[in-house]
């Protein structure tokens, strides 16, 4: 196989995404001119023109397709109306609604707009009426009535003390109220079809309406009279009128009288002269068909905005694109595609792959910039595109369609632009796949559904003059399979092509000698049609992936199946090599994206990469990143972050090791406050747990622990809570777990505590494990005074009759490690009494003022049977006793009256064990509840 020293990819990162972010309806660009609003379902993107990114992206709670918004004329508020009658005005940078209310209408609102001021909101419904609020103090200011139908257009007089507002409805007229008295002042008469939009001139006695009855109307506003009708010969949907004082003569502005432009249902843009109603510019457009009907129109226009600072016009098309044009000459400065439906294929494009080439479900081609999504879009086939594929140097594809023809592009290496140099019909049925020459551009093979698979040959020189373009006619056909043929594929050395059908098989065929094609044999072993074949880069190895699930490596040698990979749930519509031959990138109707490493055979890596079938896959010439294009309409380009990986990964054992190495010079040199720092901030438990052993080994532990506790910082403690919690649960680290809780829980206020994160959770995770290390340990101190009870019986048992009852016997426990030595006291009678104490199960509530408890505080060394009795008694009421209190206190007086006749006697006593703060389970119970 391939070169297994290569570094094997792993993993794949998203560097930049194509979606869409406009749907159809209303679009609107903001006064500074930067960004484009559009509606997008439920949602309204902001678009950034310079990027052509989204940037922000504003939705309502309830998922309701928005009907309408509008920008104010400030660029502070936006506002939208849903399906639900709700009206939210936004704070649109931050994406965060400002206020909601109703929208009084009682269907939903067809359209809005601004004032002049930004402080008046026109809203006009599918009810008929129009509504007017005050968005400053929030009231609504007018409830206009008398429109028929739904009121589509509203919009203000652009000087704001005239206080009038127009509005058209289904009746065809133009309403004029008047905002003082409330009232329609006239209606404007002229057009017989919806009115799409209204331009003024810059003094406000002028207006132009435009129709979808293929006329504009000149309005006198003065005497709200129509001047002149101007039959423009097309539905239009959006007028704009020419700035004054300014230079058009380039598109045919020979005079000052009012000219306009026009956008309408044949995609074309169009200067009027409104005094002489003719047409003196109309822009030229490559590749019109004058036969193409108006409303199938792919180039239709909806929309035409002006932007007056830039001198640009901004068109929005049927298929939802948006164009920004630069004037006077009408040249195309930028192109965004707003919507892509389904994307059947996609590849790499230009030097260094800057572009990519996308076949979605339409007969046009979209090239995209990567930098700015700029989009330039090709037409010339007449059907849907199906597949693509480029030439080694990157700036030569190919495409094949439903139109039963191929076609050659070229991409202009210093502007980018792309044109059609030769095409091909010969196929009598639908072209499904193209594959071009490895070697040099000298071939293109096809497979098709006529179940043929031909190859054409490519003329030496590819460029072309004007609108010409080369024919293309096929050097040799071949029927290949019994049905549609599927995908085809050119070897590397351009002698071999490869085929995949619907009838389960993929075929290998010799391109060498005098042209013809020949079979050299079939590989069989896929259930179902075979999707996709690709050529090993590096070995003489073939990969097909099947509608039965799997991806298969064939020996080009003897074809016979070499590897099977398993692992998509559905069909495996793509599959490429990478990694020099090493790995296989597949793509499936699952919406998976997987990367496998073929000598281990081995799933490296799964990219939930879309939401429906991966048609499009295809890796850069660097073989360092990949495209994906999918069912929904996205295309994703993502970058192979394996080394980055690796770098961040070394880098980060090396800061590791670097900082292990400090911390173990700041334990040695006893700096534990500096020390425990730096290990919370290794996010390690382990090694902050190091750092706490250390501490509690030195002498005055508990005032040191204290200490550099409380003096961490807030983050710190969190984190050292959070810690305390995974030592907690083992009962080797239990004990320096309880040490750091009671130095939490009895420093530092309830408050404090519940505002770390996830406070309540790690305290309700304590209480179990501490009230099992308390009966664990309860547990073991019974068992150990059992042990210790048979000792001293045996030792009565055998001692000398001489013994008295009253004689004391030795009550130093076996469990020797857990207990010390103290004989600075003397024996006393107490001790039975002691004893006896601790076989009586009665006794009442304890004092929480009682001196035992007090002497405890003062001095850990209490006998064993207090010890045992304080633990069951906390472990089964959470609190010790009023009886072993009081058998202390006994045992105490005993003890001074023993002290005063025998001066010269000295008998051992027990120094119980160090008791884990009992009390921290209490207090993790109030903490958490």
């Amino acid at each position: 196989m391939a070169n297994t020293n290569l570094q094997f990819k792993t993993n794949f990162a998203v560097s930049s995404k194509i979606e869409p972010f406009y749907k159809g309806g209303k679009v609107q660009i903001s006064k500074d001119e930067k960004y484009i609003f559009c509606t997008c379902g439920s949602r309204v993107n902001v678009l950034e023109i310079s990027t052509g990114k989204i940037i922000h992206s504003v939705e309502h709670d309830d998922q309701e397709d928005i009907t309408s918004f509008a920008l104010s004329c400030d660029d502070e508020m936006l506002v939208t109306a849903s399906r639900a009658l709700l009206l939210k005005q936004w704070d649109w940078r931050q994406a965060q609604c400002a206020r909601s209310w109703r929208a009084i209408h009682t269907v939903p609102v067809a359209s809005m707009t601004f004032d002049s001021t930004s402080t008046l909101l026109a809203t006009g419904g599918c009810d008929g009426t129009i509504k007017l609020w005050d968005v400053v103090k929030q009231y609504c200011t007018h409830n206009l009535k008398g429109s028929s139908g739904v009121v589509h257009l509203v919009q203000f007089h652009p000087d704001i003390n005239r206080l009038q507002l127009f509005s058209s409805s289904l009746d065809c007229g133009i309403r004029l109220w008047d905002l003082r008295s409330s009232q329609c002042v006239c209606v404007l008469q002229s057009h017989f079809s919806a009115v799409t939009s209204l331009s003024f001139s810059t003094d406000g006695d002028t207006m132009v309406s435009s129709g979808r009855d293929k006329i504009c109307t000149v309005w006198d506003l003065k005497s709200q009279k129509a001047k002149r009708t101007v039959p423009v010969y097309e539905a239009v949907e959006g007028v704009v009128l020419l700035p004054e004082n300014e230079d058009f003569s380039q598109i045919g502005v020979k005079s000052k009288d009012l000219h306009f432009i026009t956008a309408g249902s044949k995609g074309v843009l169009r200067v009027w002269d409104a005094s002489t109603a003719c047409c003196v510019y109309a822009q030229t457009l490559a590749t019109v068909s004058e036969e193409e009907d108006d409303d199938d129109n792919p180039r239709g226009l909806t929309y035409l905005l002006h932007l007056p600072a830039s001198s640009r016009l901004a068109t929005v098309t049927a298929e939802h694109n948006i164009l920004l044009y630069q004037l006077p000459g009408f040249t195309t400065q930028q192109q965004f595609v707003g919507y892509s439906d389904e994307v059947l294929d996609v590849k790499f494009l230009g030097k260094d792959d800057s572009h990519i080439v996308v076949a979605t479900n339409s007969s046009q081609l979209k090239v995209f910039e990567l930098l700015t999504n700029s989009c330039q879009i090709l037409y010339g086939h007449t059907d849907t595109v199906l597949s693509l594929d480029v030439f080694r140097k990157g700036s030569l594809f190919a495409s094949c369609a439903k139109d039963r023809s191929v076609r050659v592009w070229q991409m202009d290496s210093d502007s980018g632009e792309v044109c059609c140099v030769a095409q091909g019909s010969s196929h009598t049925n639908a072209v499904g796949s193209i594959s071009c020459s490895r070697m040099k551009a000298s071939f293109i093979a096809s497979g098709s559904q006529d179940c043929t698979v031909k190859v054409w040959n490519l003329p030496a020189d590819l460029s072309t003059t004007g609108t010409d373009m080369h024919q293309l006619t096929p050097r040799a056909t071949e029927k290949a399979h019994d049905k549609d043929v599927n995908s085809v594929a050119v070897s590397p050395n351009d002698k071999l092509l490869a085929s995949g059908s619907q009838d389960r098989t993929a075929k290998l065929w010799s391109l060498a000698g005098d042209g013809n094609i020949g079979l050299l044999g079939v590989f069989r072993g896929h259930r179902r049609g075979v999707w996709a074949v690709c050529f090993s880069p590096v070995d003489q190895v073939l990969a097909t992936s099947s509608a039965d699930g799997t991806t298969k490596l064939w020996s080009l040698q003897d074809f016979s199946c070499l590897k099977t990979f398993e692992g998509h749930d559905a069909s495996v519509l793509k599959v490429v090599f990478v990694s020099r031959g090493t790995q296989l990138l597949t793509s499936g109707s699952d919406g998976l994206v997987k990367l496998w490493t073929i000598k281990t055979n081995e799933c490296v890596k799964t990219l939930d990469a879309h939401q429906d079938k991966v048609w499009g896959l295809h890796g850069s010439r660097k073989d360092d990143k990949m495209v994906t294009g999918s069912a929904d309409s996205n295309i994703t380009v993502w970058l192979d972050v394996t080394e980055v990986e690796l770098a961040e990964e070394q880098a980060k054992q090396e800061d590791q090791i670097l900082k292990q190495q400090v911390l173990s010079n700041l334990l040695h040199e006893k700096k534990y406050l500096k020390a425990l720092g730096l290990a919370i901030s290794l996010d390690q438990p382990h090694t902050v747990l190091t750092v706490i052993k250390a501490i509690r080994q030195v002498e005055d532990s508990s005032e040191l622990l204290k200490k550099t506790v409380l003096k961490l910082r807030v983050d710190q403690k969190e984190s050292l809570l959070r810690f305390c919690v995974v030592w907690n649960t083992n009962a080797r680290n239990c004990q320096d777990a309880q040490a750091v809780l009671q130095v939490l829980l009895t420093h530092l206020p309830p408050e404090e505590l519940l505002q770390y994160q996830g406070a309540r959770s790690h305290l309700e995770g304590l209480i179990p494990f501490t009230e099992r290390h308390m009966q664990r340990i309860g547990n073991l101190l019974q068992a150990s005074m059992f042990l210790n009870y048979m000792w001293q019986k045996m030792r009565v048992a055998g001692a000398p009759s001489s013994m008295g009852q009253d004689e004391e016997m030795d009550t130093t426990p076996l469990a020797q490690p857990f207990f010390t030595i103290d004989k600075e006291k003397p024996k006393g009678s107490g001790d039975e009494e002691k004893r006896d104490g601790d076989d009586s199960e009665g006794g009442e509530d304890e004092d929480p003022n009682c001196p035992a408890d007090e002497e405890e505080e003062e001095d850990d060394e209490v006998s064993v049977t207090k010890k045992a009795s304080t633990s069951e008694g906390r472990v089964e009421n959470g609190k010790s006793t009023k009886t072993n209190g009081n058998h202390h206190s006994e045992s105490e007086e005993s003890s001074e009256e023993e002290d005063v006749e025998e001066d010269e006697k000295e008998q051992t006593t027990v120094q119980g064990i160090k008791r884990l703060p009992v009390s921290s389970t209490q207090q993790c119970q109030t903490f958490a509840s």
